[in-house]
C-alpha cells in the first residue's frame, strides 16, 4: 500500500475522514520527532494505538508507514536501530577498559563519564519490553559480587560467544558494585547485541544510598560523581524483556495497573524508580501462593497469585514469566504449574547465606537447561579495601 505522506486526501475518500487522518498524523508527527524519552518503535506502536480510535484501518496503515518515515527525519542521537549502533571508532580503549575490570581494576572517572555516554545512546533506543532472540542464558541477582560475576561467565560462557539477559540488582550489598556494574555495562557498549539488561528495584538512587552502591563510590573514587554517571544510566535500562514472543522477563513481577505488554511499552522509564504505580511493581512485586493481588511486606509492589499469572500470560499469549528479585537456596525455583521462574544467580549471598546460584540456558527451540554454581574459590578473590556495614546485609 502507497502511503499518503502528510495524511493527504485520496480521490473519492469521504471527506472527515480524511480530515481526521491528516489532523491525527500532524498531531502524531510532532510527537515521534520531539519526544526523546522513548523509542522509535515504542512511539509509534503507542501512537497507532491511540489513533485506532479515531480513525479507521486504512488511514491507520497509512499513518504507520508516515510516522516511520518521519521516525527517519528525527535527530541521530535518538534514531539508532539495532543494524544502527553508534560509531565509536577505535575500540581499543573499550577492550583495554574491558580488560582492566576483568581483572577487577578500577577506570578512571573520566572514561567512567564516557562509558555511560555511550551506554546511554544505545539504551535509549531499547523497549521497554526488549525484544531478545534464543538462544540466550538468563541471569538473576548478583548484588556486586564480582568475582562470582567471573563464575558465572566461567560456567556459561563469554561475551560475546554467549548471548546474555541480566534482570537486574547488579549493584549493592557485595564488595564490588562499581566493578561489576561498569563491566556489564562496557560489554554492553562493546557488544550491544549479545547482552540485554534490564533494571532492577536496587537500580535507584534511593535505594542505593542505603544499601552500599553510594559508599563504595565515594570510598573508591574519593566523589559521588561516578554514582550520579552510574544512576543516570539506570534510569535508561529497560523494564523488561521478551524472548522469542514466549517467555517475558521482569525483576519483579506483575502489576494490578498492566493487564498487556503494550501497558508496559507506554511507560516513561526514563526516571528514578516511584514509590508506587505500574513501574514500581514490575521490579518490586512477587508471586505468591495466593488469590488475586496481596500487600507486599516489602512496602513496595505486590503480592501476585497463580490466577493473576494465568490471566496476564494467556492475554499476552506468552509461556511463562521468569523473574529474579528473591534469594532461593537452590538457585532457582517454580511458581504455579512452571509457569513462573524465580532464577537466582549470587551464590553465598551477602558472602554467608550458603546458598548456590543458577543461570537458566534457553536454546533456539526454547529448551530449558539449568547451570547450577557455587562460589568463586577463595584463592581466586581479591581482598576488598573495606568491608561493607552489617545494615547493607539486612
Amino acid at each position: 500500500m502507497t502511503p499518503v505522506v502528510g495524511g493527504g486526501r485520496k480521490s473519492g475518500e469521504p471527506g472527515e475522514e480524511a480530515l481526521k487522518r491528516e489532523l491525527t498524523f500532524r498531531l502524531l508527527r510532532r510527537i515521534v520527532l520531539y519526544i526523546p524519552s522513548l523509542p522509535v518503535t515504542d512511539l509509534v506502536s503507542s501512537c497507532l494505538h491511540t489513533s485506532s480510535r479515531v480513525i479507521g484501518q486504512h488511514s491507520k496503515d497509512c499513518i504507520e508507514c508516515c510516522l516511520w518515515q518521519t521516525a527517519s527525519q528525527r535527530p541521530s542521537s535518538f534514531f539508532l536501530t539495532a543494524l544502527q549502533r553508534p560509531v565509536m571508532g577505535d575500540m581499543s580503549d573499550l577492550d583495554r577498559q574491558i580488560d582492566q575490570l576483568r581483572r577487577c581494576e578500577l577506570i578512571k572517572e573520566n572514561e567512567v563519564k564516557a562509558l555511560c555516554a555511550k551506554a546511554r545512546e544505545i539504551l535509549v533506543e531499547e523497549s521497554n519490553v526488549q525484544r531478545v532472540d534464543s538462544p540466550v542464558t538468563v541471569c538473576g541477582d548478583i548484588h556486586g559480587q564480582f568475582y562470582d560475576l567471573k563464575e558465572l561467565f566461567r560456567v556459561g560462557g563469554d561475551v560475546p560467544e554467549t548471548n546474555y539477559l541480566f534482570m537486574g540488582d547488579f549493584v549493592d550489598r557485595g564488595f564490588y558494585s562499581v566493578e561489576t556494574f561498569l563491566l556489564l555495562l562496557a560489554l554492553k557498549v562493546r557488544y550491544p547485541d549479545r547482552i540485554t539488561l534490564i533494571r532492577g528495584n536496587h537500580e535507584s538512587r534511593q535505594i542505593t544510598q542505603v544499601y552500599g552502591f553510594y559508599d563504595e563510590c565515594l570510598r573508591k573514587y574519593g566523589s559521588v560523581t561516578v554514582w550520579r554517571y552510574c544512576t543516570e544510566i539506570f534510569d535508561y535500562l529497560s523494564l523488561s524483556a521478551i524472548i522469542d514472543g514466549k517467555i517475558f522477563c521482569v525483576h519483579g513481577g506483575l502489576s494490578p495497573s498492566i493487564q498487556t505488554l503494550d501497558q508496559i511499552r507506554t511507560i516513561d522509564r526514563k526516571q528514578e524508580v516511584p514509590h508506587d504505580g505500574p513501574m514500581c511493581d514490575l521490579l518490586w512485586s512477587d508471586p505468591e501462593d495466593t488469590t488475586g493481588w496481596g500487600v507486599s511486606p516489602r512496602g513496595a509492589g505486590y503480592l501476585f497469585g497463580s490466577d493473576v499469572v494465568a490471566q496476564f500470560n494467556a492475554a499476552n499469549d506468552i509461556d511463562m514469566i521468569c523473574r529474579a528479585h528473591q534469594l532461593v537456596m537452590e538457585g532457582y525455583k517454580w511458581h504455579f504449574n512452571e509457569t513462573v521462574l524465580t532464577v537466582w544467580s549470587a551464590p553465598n549471598y551477602c558472602y554467608r547465606c550458603g546458598n548456590v546460584a543458577a543461570i537458566l540456558e534457553l536454546d533456539e527451540h526454547l529448551q530449558k537447561e539449568f547451570i547450577i554454581f557455587e562460589a568463586a574459590p577463595q584463592e581466586t578473590r581479591g581482598i576488598p579495601s573495606k568491608k561493607p556495614v552489617a545494615d547493607y546485609f539486612l
